[in-house]
């Protein structure tokens, strides 16, 4: 466990390094906070570090620092559990106008946007990925490769491990686009489609192409995990185009 505090600590301060606005305030560290979540730093899930933690890293009272986290709260960013800590509870902006863009878009234009999203977002992610992001995928992996037999627990974490992919790329447009991306594959016509496609035999090919992402992010190969993810979206439309004239 102090291990895990100490990396999300250095994550923190990296990500501060970066951030140039001023104050020690509870406003200040609130909005600082939730720039971190916002952008990916700290994961729907996530535990942030302990107050004391946090108060050393902004050079703050704990008594401000409990402040900032109850506005984090009352935000419904984060959930506080007694003796546990304070855990990310963010999943990312709903949109107001999601619903209307879910309709209008078809599987096949799914893929499509994804092609034009995922090869970059694979690619940073291999350039930004931590040991920490990189242990988050090999558990999804994990997850995945047992799902052979359950196609709604597969599609779940199928879809998880392509958001973690955004979260690594450290972009937090990116990060967005592809929550958007995920509200689309959740539609009631792309499940109808996955019950057609999604056979175990079929789950572990993209199983397999899953674990040749991760293998290359793990190589920091750019290339390689452009070309990998490319290789796994083609399958993709392939199985949709012989689903649809099917």
């Amino acid at each position: 466990m102090a291990k895990k505090a100490e990396f999300d600590m250095n994550g923190l301060a990296d990500h501060m390094a970066a951030d140039l606005s001023p104050g020690r305030g509870a406003g200040a560290i609130t909005a600082r906070l939730r720039n971190a979540i916002e952008t990916g730093v700290y994961s729907d899930g996530d535990q942030l570090p302990p107050e004391r933690q946090l108060a050393t890293a902004f050079d703050a009272a704990r008594s401000t620092i409990r402040k900032a986290l109850n506005q984090l709260e009352k935000a419904g960013l984060v959930e506080r559990r007694i003796g546990s800590g304070t855990y990310v509870s963010y999943s990312g902006p709903i949109s107001e106008q999601g619903d209307e863009i879910i309709d209008l878009v078809s599987p096949l234009q799914l893929i499509e946007a994804r092609f034009a999203i995922e090869p970059y977002m694979t690619r940073q992610a291999a350039l930004h990925a931590t040991k920490r992001d990189l242990e988050n995928i090999e558990a999804i992996l994990v997850r995945l490769e047992g799902s052979r037999n359950d196609e709604p627990a597969f599609s779940r974490w199928d879809s998880e491990f392509h958001q973690q992919l955004a979260r690594c790329s450290r972009n937090p447009l990116i990060v967005r686009l592809y929550q958007n991306i995920n509200e689309v594959r959740s539609h009631a016509q792309w499940r109808a489609m996955r019950r057609t496609i999604l056979t175990p035999e079929q789950i572990d090919v993209y199983n397999e192409q899953h674990r040749q992402i991760y293998d290359a992010l793990c190589e920091r190969d750019l290339k390689t995990a452009s070309k990998r993810i490319e290789e796994h979206l083609e399958k993709a439309r392939q199985d949709l185009i012989g689903a649809e004239s099917g």
